[in-house]
């Protein structure tokens, strides 16, 4: 009787995959139409109990939200705060000031959140095609174009809110960060250089960081700003390796379209950049050891991102985007134990 039992549950319905049995979220299912390809499951899990006490039709829909805005896939936010964080350590020269601290970091989750939003309506067309982002939210049905711009507006109305307990020069250089995050997604259409775009979208944090510690931007600010574009592009042109084949075929552009078959060599290079930008960093900030020590890991760090991806692998490529995070908490903790050294 058991193992009858058992049968029946998993007999198909007419109803959609997207419908969980009673008493049963859906987000504890696997890679389906309710929960992309890509997702987190232990993050999805943990949306899943967070939303357990709502009733089932909004817990449907929050849930919805949640993985429009990336929720399920928090390495994403973990890329931007770490760049973030960097900033304002440098620019305090010690533990930065909590008001700050706190409006950059709440910032960094609702400004990736909101380029979530606007990049999947951007790709409402393209999502379906691709294996990995079938199952998003818009490209399946469960949330709707029009909805998802008026998360974005949310999203984008609560991170101004919160610049606007900073200073004139942060609040007009939010602008311009706003713009980036808006015409990132659209780049891919016109150009194979959106990493570039989205490089700058992330990193614009850094100057506004500088500038809301500070009162202006730096050379080093800037200098960081650049150094985080070319760490973006390497990312992300990983991330894009997953994808390379179908979106070919659906005639979206990337850098990993566009390095083609120099992608390892041309990755290479970058890495070798970035730490070279990173050097620059240390030595205008004038960090010690614990910084150097952090920038030796992240090359170590980097010649394995390489040996993963040597075969190109799906996998392999998606593995290496997710340990860039581990890179990013290096540095940050260099960044942290040479000032607290000094």
């Amino acid at each position: 009787m058991p193992s009858t039992r058992k049968r029946k549950l998993r007999k198909p319905t007419p109803e959609p995959a997207t419908r969980p049995r009673p008493g049963v979220t859906r987000v504890a299912a696997g890679p389906s139409p309710a929960r992309p390809a890509d997702s987190s499951s232990r993050a999805t899990r943990v949306l899943g109990w967070l939303l357990q006490k709502l009733p089932a039709h909004y817990r449907e829909k929050a849930f919805d939200y949640l993985v429009l805005t990336r929720m399920d896939r928090p390495v994403g936010a973990l890329l931007l705060l770490w760049p973030t964080w960097w900033a304002l350590w440098l620019a305090a020269g010690d533990f930065p000031p909590w008001k700050p601290l706190v409006i950059f970091t709440l910032g960094v989750f609702a400004m990736r959140a909101a380029g979530c939003a606007i990049n999947d309506f951007a790709d409402r067309k393209l999502d379906p095609q691709v294996a990995r982002t079938a199952g998003r939210p818009i490209a399946s049905g469960r949330v709707s174009p029009r909805e998802a711009l008026l998360v974005f507006a949310v999203l984008l109305v609560f991170a101004f809110v919160l610049v606007l307990f900073t200073n004139p020069l942060t609040i007009k250089l939010s602008f311009v960060g706003a713009a980036l995050a808006a015409a990132y997604p659209f780049t891919k259409r016109h150009t194979y250089l959106p990493q570039v775009v989205l490089g700058a979208a992330f990193g614009w944090a850094i100057p506004m960081a500088f500038a809301a510690v500070t009162g202006g931007v730096p050379v080093l600010g800037w200098l960081l700003f650049l150094g985080n574009i070319v760490w973006s592009v390497i990312y992300d042109t990983e991330y894009a390796m997953v994808d390379r084949d179908e979106d070919l075929q659906a005639g979206a552009k990337s850098t990993a379209i566009l390095f083609g078959d120099a992608d390892l060599p041309i990755l290479g290079m970058l890495m070798g950049t970035f730490l070279l930008a990173m050097l620059f960093v240390g030595q205008r900030a004038m960090l010690g050891w614990p910084y150097w020590l952090a920038l030796l890991v992240a090359a170590g760090l980097f010649g394995y991102q390489l040996w993963l991806i040597r075969a190109r692998a799906r996998e392999a490529c998606l593995a290496a985007f997710r340990h860039n995070n581990w890179l990013g908490l290096a540095l940050w903790v260099g960044i942290v134990l040479a000032m607290a050294l000094r």
